[in-house]
């Protein structure tokens, strides 16, 4: 139950709940800005973090990593 971004790790795979949204990715770069490259573990898309807070964080915001 993470609320922080400083446990993102390259390399590592993550799910993201916000706004009663999921989203399962891996990090594949961070950049200096905090900003970050994701990989969809689903769909193979790419994406970048802000994209996805870009609205802000919700009150279910959490962060996980996974364990597969």
């Amino acid at each position: 139950m993470a609320k922080s971004f400083n446990n993102l790790r390259v390399g590592k795979k993550f799910t993201l709940l916000n706004f009663l949204e999921t989203f399962e990715f891996e990090v594949i770069e961070i950049f200096e800005n905090g900003d970050c490259r994701l990989k969809d573990i689903n769909t193979l898309e790419y994406y970048n973090l802000f994209s996805l807070i870009q609205y802000g964080k919700g009150d279910d915001f959490d962060i996980d990593e996974l364990n597969i």
